[in-house]
C-alpha cells in the first residue's frame, strides 16, 4: 500500500508530527484519494464502526472531512437511507460482522450507494478478502479495497491509546491465569501498537522490561510476562508489515520501550502539580471537556453604535480544552502556580492595549464615553469579545482550581506526598497527618496511602495496614486499592526481605525510605515540581543507549535472551543496572514563566508549535500497559526539546487518579464497565 502522502522522515522535506502524519494519513490518503475518475466533484458518505469513528475524531474535525468532499458521516450497524447516486467511503475494522454487513450494503439489485471504497483499519484475514472476492455482484461496485493499518487514537500531538481500558483487569486481575481475556487483550493491544509504525512507516527496536530473576523457587505469573508477551506481538506484527507494506523499512528506523504499571506505581496518584493534570484531577471533567457558566452580555444601541455592557442570565456552556486553544497550548504543562502568574500578566497586559477593553475600563468607572471612544470601541469589539473570552475562561478555571486547593488543603498533602517520595518523610509524617486532618477527603487519605506503600510495602503485608486504615477511617473496598498493587508487581510479592530479621529493620528501612533521588544539576523552580515520573530517566537512559540489556532486553536484538538475561550484553558508558530506577532534583523548565509581549502572545505558542522538530532525530515510542498519566506525557514533550527526538507516549488508556484507582479495585472484585467513570 502506498504511504507516499505520509513520509515521515525527518531528514526530506518538514517534519510532522506523530498527529499530523495521523491526521494526513486518513485526510489524504484515505478521503482524497477517492477523488479520482467521474467521483472526483461528487460529495460523498463516510461509513465507520463504533472503534473507527473514535479513531477518526482523535484525529480530525468534522470541517476537515467535509473539506474532503464528505457531506454525510454514518454508523455501519445503524439503519441508513438508500443513496443509489453518491459513493461511499468504509473505513472499517476488518472482522466478520463489518465484512458482512458491507456486502449486505452493496449486494443485490439496487445497493444502498453507487460504488464502494473501502479502508481497512488493519490487516484483513485471507478468508474475509475471499469473502468478498466471492461476492459477484460486490465486486464491480468496488472503488477501492486497502489496508490503512491504523487503528490507533491519538490523544495529543505525541500521545496514542489503544482503548484497552479493562487491560488492568484482564492482564494482572487476581483470576488472570484462568482468564479468557489475557491473550485477546494483548492481541489486540499488539496489533494496534503496529498500525502506529504502520502509520509512521518506522521500524523499531523492541525492548520490553523483563522478568526479574528473584531465585529457583519462585513462580513466573502471567502477569510478570506482559511485557515479554507484547513485545513479541508487535515484533511479529512488525515482521508481517515487512513484507507486506510496500517501502516499509527493512533495518531499524527508532527506538520502542514497553513498559507496564508496576514500573511506577507513584505516578498514577501522586498530586501532579501541572495545569491540564489539576484541571483533569479536581474539576470532574468529561474527556477534554469542561462546562461553565457564561453570562451573556446585553447589548445596548447608543449614538448608531453598540455598547455592550454585562447582566445576562448565567448560561451554562461547554468548551473544549485542547490544542485548538492557544492558551490551553501553553499552558497545560505550566505549574498552576505559573499558570495563574501568567494569565494575569496576559489580563494586565490586555487590558493595558486594548482599546474596547480601556474604553470599558473606564465607562466601569463612572466616567463619560465620547462619541469617539465608542467608535474605537466599536472597532475593536469582534477582536476583544474573541479574546477576552479565552482570556476569562482561563482565569475562570485556574480561580477555581486555586480555590478547590485552598479548601481541600492540597499544598500540604502535596508536600508530604513529595517529601514522602525523596525520602524527606516517613511513617510518623503519614500517621501525624492522619491523626490531624480529619478533614481530608477519603481518596486524598487513600491516594497517600498507597503512595506509601508503594515505598513501604512491607507495613501492608498481612494484616499490617489495618491500624493505618482504621485511622484514616477508609472503607474495605478503598483498602483494596492499596493491597492490589502487589498485583502489578506480579511475583515481587513473594520476595523475602533478604535482610531478615529484627536486628536489621532499621536499615531495612533506610533502604526503601525514597522512591526518588533529587537529580543533580537541576533546581525547582515552584514549589510542589519536585516529583517526576520515573519514565523520564528510561527515557533518558534509552537515548543514551545506556539502558540494561539484562533488564530491557531486545526483540530484534541479534543476541538472543530468555526473560531478560544474557549470558554478556555489552552495555555502553560503563553503565551500573539499577533495578529501581530512582529520581533526582530537577529544575522544573516546564514550568519556568515564558516571556510574553502582548497579552495574547500565545498564538504565536500555536502558530510556531512545529517548527521545532525540524532537523529532528530518531524518534523514541514509550508503550505503558495498564494506563499512562499526564505526568508522563508531558515529560515526553518536555524530553522531545531537550533531547531533540520526537518522543511519543503510547498506553492501553490514559487514566487520571480517580479512574487508576477504580481500575485498581476491579482487581479483586467484579464490577461492571459503568463503574469507571472515564
Amino acid at each position: 500500500m502506498s504511504m507516499s502522502d505520509s513520509d515521515s522522515s525527518s531528514q526530506t522535506g518538514d517534519y510532522k508530527n506523530f498527529r499530523q502524519i495521523s491526521r494526513d494519513r486518513l485526510l489524504i490518503e484515505m478521503l482524497r484519494s477517492t477523488k479520482t475518475g467521474d467521483s472526483r466533484s461528487t460529495w460523498k458518505v463516510l461509513i465507520m464502526d463504533k472503534i473507527t469513528v473514535k479513531v477518526m475524531s482523535y484525529s480530525c474535525k468534522m470541517a476537515d472531512i467535509t473539506d474532503e468532499g464528505v457531506s454525510l458521516v454514518e454508523d455501519l450497524y445503524r439503519r441508513r437511507q438508500p443513496l443509489p447516486s453518491m459513493d461511499a467511503i468504509y473505513f472499517i475494522q476488518p472482522s466478520r460482522e463489518n465484512v458482512v454487513m458491507l456486502l449486505s450494503d452493496m449486494s443485490g439489485r439496487v445497493p444502498l450507494y453507487k460504488k464502494a471504497y473501502i479502508f481497512f483499519s488493519s490487516p484483513i484475514p485471507k478468508e474475509l478478502v475471499g469473502l468478498i472476492k466471492n461476492d459477484t455482484s460486490v465486486l464491480p461496485r468496488i472503488g477501492a479495497l486497502r489496508e490503512m493499518n491504523l487503528e490507533y487514537f491519538a490523544i495529543d500531538s505525541q500521545g496514542f491509546i489503544t482503548d484497552n481500558e479493562r487491560a488492568m483487569e484482564e492482564l494482572f486481575g487476581e483470576n488472570v491465569e484462568n482468564s479468557r481475556h489475557y491473550d485477546a487483550c494483548l492481541n489486540v493491544m499488539a496489533s494496534r501498537i503496529a498500525t502506529v509504525f504502520a502509520s509512521l512507516r518506522e521500524l523499531p527496536y523492541v525492548r520490553y522490561r523483563a522478568v526479574k530473576s528473584l531465585d529457583a523457587s519462585t513462580v513466573t505469573t502471567l502477569r510478570d510476562v506482559v511485557p515479554t508477551k507484547l513485545a513479541a506481538s508487535v515484533w511479529n506484527c512488525l515482521t508481517k508489515y515487512k513484507s507486506t507494506i510496500p517501502h516499509f523499512p527493512q533495518t531499524e528506523t527508532c527506538e520502542l520501550l514497553i513498559l507496564d504499571r508496576s514500573v511506577d506505581q507513584i505516578a498514577p496518584v501522586i498530586h501532579e502539580w501541572t495545569y491540564d493534570a489539576m484541571c483533569h484531577d479536581l474539576l470532574n471533567m468529561e474527556g477534554n471537556k469542561f462546562v461553565h457558566e457564561v453570562c451573556f452580555p446585553i447589548t445596548t444601541l447608543i449614538l448608531d453604535v453598540f455598547l455592550v455592557k454585562s447582566g445576562g442570565e448565567p448560561e451554562k456552556k461547554e468548551v473544549l480544552l485542547e490544542d485548538h486553544d492557544p492558551i490551553w497550548l501553553e499552558l497545560r504543562h505550566t505549574h498552576i502556580a505559573d499558570a495563574s502568574e501568567r494569565l494575569h500578566d496576559k489580563m494586565t497586559n490586555f487590558v493595558s492595549k486594548n482599546k474596547a477593553a480601556q474604553i470599558q475600563q473606564g465607562g466601569r468607572n463612572g466616567s463619560e464615553l465620547s462619541t469617539r471612544d465608542l467608535q474605537k470601541m466599536v472597532q475593536a469589539l469582534p477582536q476583544y469579545s474573541e479574546q477576552i473570552d479565552k482570556l476569562s475562561l482561563h482565569v475562570e478555571i485556574a480561580g477555581k482550581i486555586n480555590r478547590i486547593i485552598k479548601e481541600l488543603e492540597l499544598r500540604e498533602l502535596g508536600q508530604l506526598e513529595q517529601d514522602l517520595v525523596f525520602g524527606d518523610a516517613g511513617t510518623k509524617e503519614v500517621i501525624t497527618f492522619l491523626r490531624t486532618k480529619q478533614l481530608a477527603t477519603p481518596e486524598n487519605k487513600l491516594r497517600l496511602l498507597m503512595i506509601y506503600s508503594a515505598i513501604y510495602p512491607e507495613k501492608f503485608e498481612a494484616d499490617k495496614g489495618s491500624k493505618l486504615m482504621q485511622l484514616a477511617r477508609l472503607s474495605h473496598d478503598d483498602m483494596n486499592a492499596v493491597h492490589n498493587m502487589r498485583l502489578l508487581e506480579g511475583s515481587s510479592d513473594t520476595k523475602k526481605n533478604s535482610t531478615g530479621g529484627f536486628s536489621l529493620k532499621f536499615d531495612v528501612q533506610k533502604r526503601k525510605h525514597a522512591a526518588r533521588k533529587d537529580r543533580t544539576g537541576e533546581e525547582e523552580t515552584w514549589q510542589l515540581s519536585r516529583f517526576y515520573p520515573l519514565i523520564e530517566e528510561l527515557v533518558e537512559k534509552v537515548s543514551k543507549g545506556e539502558l540494561p540489556k539484562n533488564e530491557y532486553p531486545c526483540m530484534n536484538d541479534p543476541s538472543p535472551t530468555v526473560h531478560g538475561t544474557t549470558q554478556s550484553a555489552p552495555v555502553r558508558n560503563n553503565q551500573v543496572p539499577t533495578a529501581h530506577s530512582m529520581r533526582s532534583k530537577r529544575t522544573a523548565t516546564w514550568a519556568r514563566p515564558r516571556n510574553s509581549d502582548d497579552g495574547y502572545s500565545s498564538d504565536s505558542i500555536l502558530r510556531h508549535a512545529s517548527s521545532d522538530f525540524k532537523r529532528m532525530g530518531q524518534r523514541i515510542f514509550v508503550f505503558i500497559v495498564g494506563g499512562a498519566t499526564r505526568s508522563e506525557l508531558r515529560v515526553c514533550h518536555k524530553l522531545t526539546t531537550k533531547l531533540k527526538r520526537e518522543v511519543i507516549l503510547g498506553s492501553s488508556s490514559l487514566d487520571d487518579p480517580p479512574q487508576f484507582i477504580t481500575k485498581l479495585k476491579m482487581l479483586t472484585q467484579e464490577l461492571s464497565l459503568d463503574d469507571l467513570q472515564i
